[in-house]
């Protein structure tokens, strides 16, 4: 299997005024209706990839990150951190079944791993 870019996320302070600028700027259309304030973006094409917004939190930096898909998002959490990665998010069950985490690379650039759901 290879590993694509599955998704994208902008983090930002204040997620409505990012939204206005994306969705102005590009046309894109964007969802507010997530009881934990995601705001999914369909960028009204068949290209591409998902993507969103998701508040960074007062403390937090505004920055773009890329989940990866992987088939084991431990082991590759694992292989990450022994090649000088740390851990934001450990991997973490979601709802749908899929598993997530949330590394920072040696240069310390965020990045985001993710497995589907398995039946």
């Amino acid at each position: 299997m290879g590993r694509p870019v599955t998704h994208w996320q902008i983090l930002a302070k204040d997620i409505g005024k990012q939204a206005v600028f994306y969705g102005t700027l590009f046309d894109w259309a964007i969802t507010a209706d997530d009881a934990i304030g995601y705001r999914q973006v369909d960028t009204r094409s068949d290209r591409g990839i998902p993507g969103g917004f998701w508040p960074a939190g007062p403390q937090g930096q505004a920055f773009v990150q890329l989940f990866v898909e992987v088939d084991d998002v431990a082991a590759c959490v694992a292989q990450a951190t022994a090649l000088g990665a740390s851990v934001v998010v450990p991997p973490t069950a979601l709802p749908e079944g899929a598993t997530l985490a949330v590394l920072r690379d040696p240069e310390g650039v965020p990045f985001g791993l993710t497995s589907p759901p398995h039946p």
